[in-house]
């Protein structure tokens, strides 16, 4: 059994990977005694990581923290300096790589930030952008302008908007689409598969004809690079 835990800009996702499966588990109740190694990814500082590898130290379970590489299995970075790449970025790009081969695609990830990188049939990674996530988007006009509000009740949708809050979702919302219809002019007459990930996933599938939603993504990259970096 392999423990797969993604620490977040606001939180710490934990899955147990067993049997080709891998499924959520409570980090208050994990059955060391079955956990062969840890594998971890970190783009922040986590109080409550450090406590599972103390943890794991004490139950003699070896720790693997993921860092990204020029290359990889043949999955290649575009970033010169490829260590500022945030690590989920990459594992999402390993897992769709290994899912999705010799197709390109476009991967979104939608968290606290939407990210959103192009990667070809061969294994190249183009490159991608960094947006504000929809609520960091909305919370930020709503927090530097005097006019512009929102409200609990409204929901994102791609409509013209025909009052504040939901000229405010709405806006939001068609901004980060029209960002990933920019990256498929990318892979122009290429039909890229799209892959959304992240809180506001599947609200982004919906609005993309035969895009995929992956609750996973993340984790199953991690394990990916796992079994890569230790055959």
């Amino acid at each position: 059994m392999r423990l797969l835990i993604d620490v977040g800009n606001t939180a710490l996702k934990a899955t147990l990977y067993q049997q080709g499966e891998i499924k959520p588990c409570d980090v208050n109740a994990l059955p060391w005694p079955q956990i062969n190694e840890l594998i971890y990814a970190c783009v922040g500082k986590s109080d409550q990581l450090h406590a599972l590898l103390a943890q794991a130290n004490l139950h003699n379970v070896p720790c693997f923290e993921a860092k990204v590489s020029k290359e990889l299995g043949g999955l290649q970075c575009a970033y010169q300096h490829y260590d500022n790449l945030g690590i989920d970025r990459w594992l999402a790009l390993i897992a769709v790589f290994a899912l999705w081969p010799q197709q390109n695609c476009i991967v979104v990830d939608t968290g606290t930030a939407t990210t959103i990188d192009v990667l070809t049939a061969q294994g190249q990674h183009l490159g991608g952008w960094i947006l504000p996530g929809l609520d960091l988007m909305t919370h930020s006009l709503t927090q530097n302008t005097q006019r512009v509000f929102d409200d609990q009740h409204t929901e994102f949708s791609n409509q013209l908007g025909v009052n504040t809050p939901n000229g405010l979702k709405n806006g939001a919302l068609v901004a980060t689409i029209g960002a990933v219809e920019q990256a498929k002019l990318h892979l122009s007459g290429k039909k890229p598969q799209l892959i959304f990930a992240g809180g506001y996933a599947k609200l982004l599938q919906a609005q993309f004809s035969g895009a995929v939603f992956d609750s996973q993504l993340v984790m199953k990259g991690l394990n990916q690079w796992y079994l890569l970096n230790n055959k």
